[in-house]
């Protein structure tokens, strides 16, 4: 599987960074990703949608660590350039493992 784009929206919240919108293989589109400032550092946070209990549930994600790992290192090279093209440097690019909703067979 292989990113072909990744476009980053930043936003101004304490904890939310940025939006983020991939294309897979020029071909498919996942929207609604987010870099998140977690206690431990930023993680990329996958597209979840809120249940009637409260809880939030991925509603796309990676079925293993090396997708998870790719798609990272993707959003967060995208992430530093569009700082860099705003003038804004990251001080601390600390990579914290994402919390799962999905109970995922690598956590």
């Amino acid at each position: 599987m292989k990113i072909t784009e990744v476009k980053i929206f930043p936003v101004s919240e304490e904890r939310l960074k940025a939006y983020v919108t991939i294309t897979i293989e020029g071909a498919f589109v996942v929207r609604d990703l987010k870099i998140i400032q977690g206690p431990q550092g930023l993680f990329v946070a996958m597209p979840s949608k809120k249940r009637k209990d409260g809880q939030f549930r991925d509603i796309a994600h990676p079925l293993n660590q090396e997708t998870r790992q790719n798609i990272e290192d993707m959003v967060f090279q995208a992430y530093e350039n569009q700082l860099r093209s705003m003038g804004e440097t990251l001080v601390n690019l600390k990579r914290q493992k994402a919390p799962s909703s999905q109970g995922d067979e690598y956590d």
